[in-house]
């Protein structure tokens, strides 16, 4: 049977128990609400089932004629009647309930959409949403749509939450939340969820790249994320099979070389300039050698500059020691001639001079000089691997620019004695590639720096990255392809607070990083960022992300770094963070139409990162065998 709206007479009754109150007041997006008096208890009964009813955090359902508005009650006062009738004789009806609800979104067909069309007319009326309303709500994608599952609504375990994987990883992400919140577990979920939905596509295969960087070893076990994965595991300890291509072309960089070398700007990058860009070693490098290291020596004993005493062929030789190929003892030779005094210099005369077994002076004879200081010169191989022929070419450039004048000895020399160890480093966990090749079959790699000391730790991800980036761009593919780079521990290399580093390595590394969250997406190259510190990233890189997933954090730093860039959050929510339980988190971004606190699935034993914390009862219970 119809009322005269036309309404059931089941309708109506659903509307006496739903309805909550009415609007009191309206301050722009903020709305007060009077709550009505029958519906002060924590729980409502409707067709034999109990319902929760309003209170903070609750969403709620404002009716302006065909219009039903959405809000969240973030707050709830009370206050007393001043009309009271002592008649009554009830307390609870001397209390006025109020509710104070932020307006975020409305319904259109059934389905939620974000924004406010219209703002609602005091005495309004105001409804709890029913179980089809609150499923439309919580719903973030369309029919059709190619979804993941992530986890469960907190509030309302029995609400799963699905997110569409196109607004979700066609987008930069943020994941951010203290040590054991569940943030490792989050980020290896939802990737998890995306290549088991993928598992049997071959396209995602061909044209999906993911590139995770894994600071502490947690994401290589063979069932995580997925089995069909490329695995990484360098170390700058010993020597190891596993390393990364480098394409040579970038290791010989400007801005790579200087970076790793930490190269001031004024003179020693200006220097590297000039030494990348002289091609003569480039071609026949082999049979040039030699002749330069000749001639090397041949310019400083016919310069007879009294400003380049012996101990120039000392540390001459001393460097070529290092990029001698291994077995040859033909340094080793000169070394100790150079070390007895067989080479001296003639002060009055303005020359070098042997006088053994005959005087021998360079500027006479500088021929004999050097065949009898500098013996087997000839037969001196050097490394002309592709970070041999880098090193070479840096120190030709040192003693051709120092022994002619063009540098000064004192600026340029802190460069080459950092070069080595640099390069010594960086080979342990780099291989140079060739310039079309491809060295993996999959489209996930891992790699693993845990056992990478610091400074390699904080180049080898920036070089990596700017490679990838680079080729993806200069693909021109990016209607089918896309790159997608996943940093764990983000705050290792995107700080904008570490006093560790040089102020040039500092820029470079966060220019880079903030080209790719600000410019990526039109090059389909997406970032993934999880962090225990989201204070220390750059608050530009933070602030050009699409989506967040947001775990417990305690610090007001790491908080408030958040709350200066994340419009999606209310308040209610913000007061939340350091309370979140385990696995619990706030999903807020493009890829919600609203933010939920979301408890995300727990992933199997086997697929879990290697994050967990030690079992101190247990490692200290464990029996000490008898010795």
């Amino acid at each position: 049977m119809l009322n005269s709206l036309g309404k059931s007479s089941e309708a109506i009754l659903k509307d006496s128990i739903f309805i909550v109150g009415t609007v009191f007041s309206v301050e722009g997006r903020r709305v007060k609400i009077k709550v009505k008096k029958d519906k002060n208890l924590s729980h409502l009964s409707y067709k034999g089932r109990i319902i929760k009813n309003v209170s903070v955090g609750s969403y709620i359902k404002i009716a302006k004629g065909f219009i039903e508005i959405i809000g969240k009650v973030e707050g709830e006062l009370t206050t007393k009647e001043r009309n009271y009738n002592e008649g009554y004789r009830k307390e609870e009806l001397k209390i006025s309930r109020f509710l104070e609800v932020s307006l975020f979104g409305h319904f259109e067909k059934g389905r939620f959409k974000q924004g406010i069309k219209e703002m609602p007319l005091i005495e309004n009326e105001c409804f709890l949403l029913d179980k089809e309303e609150f499923n439309n709500l919580h719903q973030f994608y369309n029919r059709g749509e190619k979804v993941i599952e992530i986890g469960t609504l907190t509030e309302e375990p029995s609400q799963e939450i699905r997110i569409n994987i196109k607004k979700l990883f066609a987008s930069h992400i943020g994941i951010f939340g203290n040590t054991g919140s569940g943030k490792s577990n989050t980020l290896a979920k939802i990737y998890s969820e995306l290549f088991l939905l993928n598992r049997n596509s071959s396209e995602f295969k061909k044209n999906a790249r993911f590139i995770l960087i894994d600071f502490n070893g947690e994401y290589t076990k063979d069932g995580m994320i997925t089995t069909s994965k490329t695995v990484y595991n360098l170390t700058t300890r010993i020597e190891s099979a596993s390393k990364y291509g480098i394409k040579q072309s970038n290791i010989e960089r400007l801005d790579i070389i200087s970076v790793l070398l930490e190269a001031t700007e004024k003179t020693q990058k200006p220097f590297l300039n000039r030494a990348l860009k002289n091609d003569y070693l480039d071609q026949d490098f082999d049979s040039r050698i030699t002749d330069n290291i000749k001639r090397t020596v041949r310019e400083i004993l016919l310069k007879g500059d009294s400003g380049l005493n012996i101990s120039i062929f000392t540390e001459l030789f001393q460097h070529l020691k290092q990029l001698e190929k291994n077995g040859q003892q033909v340094v080793a030779g000169i070394l100790s001639k150079l070390e007895s005094g067989h080479l001296k210099y003639h002060s009055n005369q303005f020359t070098y001079y042997v006088n053994s077994p005959n005087t021998l002076y360079a500027n006479a004879n500088v021929d004999g000089v050097i065949s009898s200081a500098f013996p087997n010169l000839d037969s001196l191989v050097i490394d002309s691997s592709n970070f041999g022929k880098i090193k070479f070419k840096i120190l030709s450039q040192y003693y051709h620019e120092i022994i002619n004048g063009y540098s000064n000895q004192e600026h340029i020399r802190p460069l080459i004695g950092r070069m080595f160890k640099k390069f010594e480093m960086l080979e342990k966990v780099v291989s140079i590639k060739g310039e079309d090749e491809n060295d993996t079959k999959t489209n996930l790699e891992i790699i693993n720096l845990k056992e990478v000391n610091l400074e390699m730790k904080k180049t080898l991800p920036l070089i990596i990255a700017k490679q990838e980036y680079d080729e993806h761009k200069e693909s021109g593919d990016f209607e089918s392809k896309s790159l997608h780079l996943i940093i764990d521990e983000a705050h290792n290399i995107l700080s904008s607070t570490s006093e560790r580093e040089s102020e040039t390595w500092k820029d470079y590394r966060l220019e880079t990083f903030e080209e790719i969250v600000k410019e990526g997406r039109k090059f389909s190259t997406f970032l993934t960022l999880s962090s225990q510190r989201p204070f220390d990233i750059s608050p530009t890189i933070i602030s050009q992300l699409h989506n967040y997933f947001i775990h417990r954090l305690i610090n007001d730093h790491d908080i408030k770094a958040i709350e200066k860039t994340i419009s999606y959050l209310d308040k209610l929510s913000f007061e939340s963070i350091p309370v979140l339980s385990v696995g619990s988190c706030f999903v807020a971004g493009l890829a919600s139409d609203i933010p939920v606190k979301v408890d995300i699935d727990l992933l199997p034993i086997d697929k879990q990162p290697r994050s967990e914390t030690i079992d101190l009862q247990k490692a200290w219970s464990t029996p000490v065998p008898n010795q």
